[in-house]
């Protein structure tokens, strides 16, 4: 009799001091957005990329002039071996090695480079869409805003990610219109 008293008791406690919860619960306005997708999405990205493009394109450019010229050296070389004396063979041969050598060092070079820099860049954009999701939050009085990638389940109306976009690119500049092609 006493336990079962207690485990009465227990319980009676236990949902007494729920009861608020739920309450505040019912309450809270909770978001659910895709960061992905977000990310996709933003302005911040294409310019990112556009801004990466233009400040590796020369050194890809060198890349695709050495890769090139050593196809056409080894052409060359494929072509005239049967006619070339055994040092020009050796020379030959030689310098088509340290150019591919050469030519993936800088490869590599070339490569790390550009992921450092779009690692670099991609933070700073992670962190202003970080910021505007806060701003859109704050603004739209939501209690929480959790990432989608971590929601096991979600109702559809919870997803606040197209508004978020929607947001950012109505702040992004806008493009000027392509001009009309000049009448003969």
């Amino acid at each position: 009799m006493l336990r079962s008293n207690l485990v009465a008791s227990v319980m009676a406690l236990s949902l007494a001091c729920l009861a608020p919860l739920n309450a505040a619960q019912a309450e809270m306005k909770i978001g659910v957005v895709d960061f992905r997708r977000l990310l996709g999405e933003s302005p911040q990205i294409k310019t990112l990329q556009a801004t990466l493009d233009q400040e590796f394109d020369g050194r890809r450019r060198e890349l695709l002039q050495l890769q090139s010229d050593l196809k056409a050296k080894d052409a060359k070389y494929q072509r005239d071996s049967a006619i070339m004396s055994e040092a020009d063979k050796a020379k030959t041969q030689k310098e088509l090695m340290d150019g591919q050598r050469e030519f993936s060092r800088r490869q590599n070079e070339f490569k790390e480079d550009a992921e450092r820099r779009q690692n670099e860049e991609l933070d700073k954009v992670q962190r202003v869409l970080a910021m505007e999701v806060e701003t859109f939050a704050k603004a739209q009085s939501f209690d929480l805003v959790i990432a989608k990638e971590v929601v096991l389940y979600r109702k559809d109306a919870v997803d606040v990610t197209s508004q978020i976009v929607a947001a950012i690119q109505s702040k992004a500049p806008k493009a000027a219109p392509a001009a009309a092609p000049a009448k003969p």
